[in-house]
């Protein structure tokens, strides 16, 4: 009766305002119970009512957007406590796309990375179980288990006949969020895969050392960067400006529409700045890179990004679950939605064969860059 409560609860907070006098939410909310009566009466097996309901809240939140879901208090309670060290993971960012599980982004040096997981790939099975027709965080948690544990997972991917099987092993995720080097003993590299809390903090301490090396340019590597903290973005996106806008928000109340804007001070003086991305640099990546864009403060170099241009929260319910709905969505200082477009490159750049890898030698799009600097 509880669940039934909740999803009763769900409907009415979704109401569609088109709908016509003739269906009512109530009407719907009456169908829906008459549904479900037929089906613990008359379905062919014994039914969980429970997972129903569950998977109908889960469809309902995931008819508005590929990142809106349902968590059940178990999901939710894992989620919270997946930093605790008790289960491992893969090291991808993933979403929903047409029902199919995507992936976003493998994150650098994770067990999905290694293995050679990339972004848009889509997992068609775990385990052997087929993924297709399950919630997202039904799927991240068959991706879920304990550190050191194996798991295979079946991927299709565009421009690949037979489908590709890995089997990784799962690890405890700590990722890096800056790696900085001198290239070729001229040019600044920052290589940036998430956006965490330390993240503005540990690139201003290497942009700082890097000004005392008299260098001929800088690149900001932000490809398979799945984003993070709205937050960090920004601070990293105002290094490199000198003013305008950065980034906006707009939400369903116009009250709660937000505008940032770069001070006053270039942390590198104007030096010329290469943006690397791909299809795996997403959210808080393509504001960054979209930003640097519009003010014709960076060559973006590589390929379209992900176009992932929304803001989640998480929302906990009465009976400890919660729901992860988007709330407002990014647009930069061009006026344009990130969404599904993402950004694009000034110079694209197509990841050469499948023998590519970030970082050596195989990767063209980094040595594009060197070169451009070197003149």
């Amino acid at each position: 009766m509880k669940k039934l409560v909740l999803i009763i609860f769900i409907f009415i907070s979704f109401v569609n305002k088109n709908l016509a006098a003739s269906e009512s939410i109530y009407d719907k909310i009456d169908l829906f119970g008459d549904v479900l009566d037929k089906i613990n009466k008359e379905y062919v097996d014994n039914v969980d009512q429970g997972k129903v309901i569950d998977a109908a809240i889960n469809g309902l939140l995931q008819s508005l957007d590929p990142y809106s879901a349902y968590m059940s208090p178990e999901m939710f309670n894992n989620m919270q406590t997946e930093t605790s060290g008790k289960f491992g993971g893969l090291g991808i960012e993933v979403g929903m796309e047409s029902g199919v599980v995507k992936v976003i982004s493998p994150i650098d040096d994770t067990p999905a990375a290694k293995a050679g997981v990339k972004a848009g790939d889509y997992i068609v099975k775990i385990n052997g179980i087929q993924v297709q027709g399950k919630s997202l965080t039904e799927a991240v948690e068959l991706m879920r288990g304990p550190v050191g544990s194996s798991i295979e997972i079946t991927i299709r991917r565009r421009g690949v006949r037979k489908a590709i099987i890995f089997n990784i092993i799962r690890e405890i995720i700590e990722v890096k969020s800056v790696k900085s080097e001198i290239l070729e003993k001229k040019i600044g590299y920052i290589k940036l895969s998430s956006f965490n809390e330390n993240s503005s903090s540990q690139i201003k301490n290497s942009l700082n050392k890097f000004k005392k090396q008299n260098l001929k340019g800088y690149i900001l590597d932000l490809r398979n960067n799945p984003g993070g903290l709205l937050s960090q973005a920004i601070k990293i996106a105002d290094y490199f400006l000198d003013d305008g806008e950065i980034v906006s928000t707009k939400s369903r109340k116009s009250s709660e529409n937000r505008k940032w804007f770069a001070r006053k001070g270039d942390i590198i003086d104007g030096e010329t700045l290469i943006v690397l991305i791909n299809y795996g640099s997403a959210s808080a990546s393509e504001i960054v890179a979209g930003a640097l864009k519009d003010h014709k403060r960076a060559i973006i170099i590589g390929e379209s990004s992900f176009g992932k241009g929304s803001v989640q929260s998480i929302i906990p319910l009465k009976n400890k679950g919660a729901i992860r709905l988007t709330i407002s969505k990014y647009y930069l200082p061009s006026g344009q939605s990130i969404s599904k477009i993402g950004v694009i490159p000034d110079i694209e750049i197509v990841e050469k064969s499948e023998d590519f890898r970030l970082n050596t030698k195989t990767d063209n799009q980094l040595n594009f860059a060197l070169k451009l600097l070197n003149g």
